[in-house]
């Protein structure tokens, strides 16, 4: 299977990240690397999407400073962006209307036909720039393609959500704003897969915790991406879920013989370190976002 027909993947995560981790990170890399050994996707970015302050959640603190911490822990990234849609709402977004803002934003950008795990796309995007020039031939640009799909991608969703790397502050934009001149790709099958831990997909398990509706939109039709933290049993998991169960050739597990130390990384536990002055912080988070939370005094008190 040669690049341009494997489907190329976006890896979207939702969550408090409060603070992000180095954990966050790796999940991100982890997850790459399981896809493309599959053979069956290459992962072309990774969006991080930090939830809005009225999430409710103790301690959470505002979105500003999350939203710049996870831009510090990015910064080195050529393939993970952070996207502030969610914290710009008026209110809490539910993980299924982020994917689906998500997927209607990356039609517009791209001109693709997104295509979710029921019925891939078969809708080939126009093989030429809108100036007119040649068409690409994707023949001689196996290698470069996702890179370049990416990159344009990235340009053009720039300049509606997020502009790096000033990291003082976020330009928002109307998402209906002249993107300009878009770079379209011949025949490229494009899906956004929700990235998650294993305690998302235990979550899924708890009744009433989640809009039976919207489960079956996550898993249903965009599918998701598990990194399980050491010694939890997915399939268990999996099997205690009428729609996890319904939908399991939807859900890949990432698998590692090697248990890595990053795995067992949380925000709970760096905030606890935080708060009593362990040294082992510097094991959980970015030397930038340690200084960010130091200098703006954050995470100090029990409280958050």
């Amino acid at each position: 299977m040669t690049e341009n027909t494997k489907t190329h993947v976006i890896l979207l995560s939702c969550g408090s990240f409060n603070p992000i981790t180095k954990g966050h990170i790796h999940m991100f890399e982890k997850a790459r690397e399981y896809i493309h050994k599959t053979g069956r996707f290459i992962v072309i970015g990774g969006i991080i999407s930090p939830v809005h302050d009225s999430y409710g959640k103790p301690g959470l603190v505002s979105s500003r400073h999350r939203l710049t911490m996870c831009q510090m822990a990015v910064q080195s990234s050529d393939w993970i962006r952070v996207d502030p849609w969610e914290c710009y709402q008026n209110t809490w977004q539910t993980t299924c209307s982020v994917l689906e803002h998500h997927r209607d934003l990356m039609k517009r950008v791209t001109g693709c036909i997104l295509s979710n795990v029921n019925t891939p796309s078969t809708t080939p995007v126009i093989g030429q720039p809108e100036n007119g020039n040649s068409p690409i031939n994707q023949n001689t640009a196996n290698k470069s393609v996702a890179i370049k799909l990416w990159g344009k991608m990235s340009e053009s969703l720039g300049k509606i959500c997020c502009v790096r790397p000033n990291m003082e502050h976020f330009t928002f934009v109307d998402e209906n704003a002249n993107l300009g001149t878009a770079m379209r790709y011949e025949e490229i099958e494009l899906r956004i897969l929700l990235l998650c831990g294993s305690d998302l997909l235990e979550s899924f398990c708890i009744p009433g915790l989640w809009n039976q509706s919207d489960m079956e939109v996550i898993v249903g039709d965009f599918g998701i991406v598990v990194v399980p933290r050491d010694g939890v049993d997915t399939e268990r998991i999996m099997n205690h879920s009428s729609v996890l169960r319904k939908h399991k050739d939807h859900i890949t597990v990432v698998k590692d013989e090697i248990d890595h130390p990053m795995s067992i990384v949380s925000s709970t536990k760096s905030r606890l370190a935080l708060q009593h002055g362990d040294g082992h912080v510097v094991d959980y988070l970015s030397q930038p976002v340690i200084d960010y939370i130091l200098q703006s005094q954050l995470y100090i008190n029990a409280s958050g």
